[in-house]
Parts: C-alpha cells; structure tokens; sequence
C-alpha cells in the first residue's frame, strides 16, 4: 500500500507539472526513477490489446503492467483536473514565483539525468547541443493558429502528448504554440466531455506511437538518447526565464489579451521596463526551494 500511495503521487506530480506550458511531467518521471517503467508498460499496450482480443484478459493486464498504469495516471488525471484553476490562477497572479520554482526544478533535473550518462565523448556532447537548439526554437517559434475542429484536436493531442513524455519539452507548452491551450484548459476546468474526448483519443494514439520508439532508443543508444534529453531540458530554460517583456499580443477566442512572443530581460531590466519590484529575492528563494525540493524525492525514491 506505501509503494502504491507513493506511485499515485508521483503521478499528481507529474500531471501538475504537465498543466505548466514549458515544465514536463517526463522530467518528473526521470527523477522520481519510474520513466523506463512507464515506457516498458506504455510500449506493451498494443500486444496486450491482442492478448484481450484472444481472451487472455488476465495475462494481459499482468504484460502491460496495468495496475503500474492505473494508479499513475489516477494521478495524472487528479492532478490536472484538481490543479487547473490554481496554476491558472498563479500563472496570471504570481508569474516570477511560480516560473522560478520550475526554473530551479528544471535546472537540478539536468543535472540528475547527466549523472546517468555513463561516458561523456563527442557524440553525446553533439546530441545535447542539438536537444538544447531544437528546444530553444521551439520556445521562441511563433505560435499558429490550428483549427478547432475533431481532427485538429486529435492531432494536437497525439503531438503533445509526445512532448509530455520527454524530459524538457511540455505537452502544454506545445498545445501554447499549436493555439490551442486555452482550448483544452477550459475543456478540462468545464468538464466539456466531447472536446476531452476527442483530445484524449488523440493522446492515446500518441501515446502508444511515440513510448515503443522512445523506449528502443533507450535502449539501443541510452547515453546518446540522456545527452539528447539534458540538451532538450537546457533549451527549455528559455521558456521558463521568470522575468519577460511581452513584445506582441493576441487575442484568444475569449476576447482576452495574452501574450504571443516575449523576450526574456534580466531582473534589473524588469524592474526599469515596468517599475515594479523584480522579486529576486523571492525568485531565488523557491528556485532553491524547487531544487531540494528535486533532490529530496530523488533520495527517496532511490531509498
């Protein structure tokens, strides 16, 4: 019953992470040392379909794991329902607190999975310096505006989906540039069960697609895929910069004003540009906060 209480939170930590446009419930997975698990039982689903197809419903369900995969995603699922509102709510009222404590808990990630790396030479220094430069585009690509129609969302949950289980790259944050993350957020806070669906199904198929993939790169080339994956959290750092000066808006399907594209300024900028406190000592305190924070669950989940 403890490891069973332990993994369903691991699973709220990571849904929580997943509501943030540029942290990664993947990242959480790494570090709470369940990710090659989740990957092994996520790449088995498609064999144990056949499996129920023949009956075998019981050997099924032990091949894929699936007791591993319901209490996580149980807490996957609480997690995001539950913590929609309040992330929301601090994203729009306390913007450089909750993207400093990310910024501290992206950072000490990095060097966690490094440390996984058995041998560090040319190719796995290549590979981290074109994680870093793909995740870096990513953050600074303009956003587009994908339809909302069922096949529009169904592709945007099969591509975020991807994202949400690499270390680094958010499935929310790829549903930000896609334009369809105030969409899905609203779908999720007012329970609007067709937009879910149809999303959900999109994410399974994503899901299913991208984690046999993962997994073999894993395994085949795993300091290549780690190198890969580091380079993938650093470029990420530039999302997650606390302190922004928003150069042009858009207008979401709400009629409401948001951002569009940003320019990370270091705090004494910020504090010129808008004449605001700059909150650094705050900003530092929960970086560090997010940090032991890392490094404790890390321990134990070692323990």
């Amino acid at each position: 019953m403890k490891d069973k209480v332990l993994l369903f939170l691991k699973g709220m930590a990571m849904g929580a992470a997943d509501v943030v446009p540029g942290v990664s419930g993947g990242t959480i997975a790494f570090i709470t040392g369940i990710y090659d698990q989740l990957l092994a039982a996520l790449s088995r689903i498609p064999e144990a379909a056949w499996l129920i197809l023949r009956g075998q419903v019981r050997q099924a369900w032990q091949f894929a794991h699936m007791n591993f995969l319901l209490i996580l995603f149980s807490g996957v699922l609480l997690s995001i329902v539950s913590l929609a509102r309040v992330i929301t709510w601090l994203l729009e009222t306390q913007p450089i607190a909750i993207w400093s404590f990310f910024f501290g808990l992206i950072i000490v990630s990095c060097y966690l999975v490094a440390r996984d790396v058995q041998r560090w030479c040319l190719n796995r220094w290549l590979a981290l310096v074109a994680g870093a430069v793909f995740a870096w585009w990513i953050t600074v690509a303009s956003p587009v505006s994908w339809g909302h129609d069922p096949l529009s969302l169904f592709a945007a949950g099969a591509v975020a989906i991807c994202a949400m289980i690499l270390p680094g790259i958010s499935g929310s944050f790829i549903l930000l540039l896609l334009g369809l993350y105030p969409t899905v957020l609203t779908a999720i806070k007012q329970l609007e069960l067709g937009v879910l669906s149809v999303f959900a199904a999109g994410c399974l198929f994503g899901l299913l697609a991208f984690a046999r993939v993962l997994r073999v790169a894993l395994e085949r080339f795993r300091d290549v895929t780690l190198a890969l994956l580091i380079g993938i959290m650093l470029g990420s750092l530039n999302k997650v910069w606390p302190w922004k000066n928003t150069l042009t808006w858009r207008t979401d399907r709400h009629g409401v004003e948001v951002p569009m594209l940003q320019e990370n300024v270091s705090p004494w900028q910020f504090s010129e540009l808008f004449q605001v406190d700059a909150q650094l000592i705050p900003a530092l305190l929960l970086s560090i906060f997010g940090i032991v924070i890392v490094v404790g669950i890390e321990r134990y989940a070692g323990k």
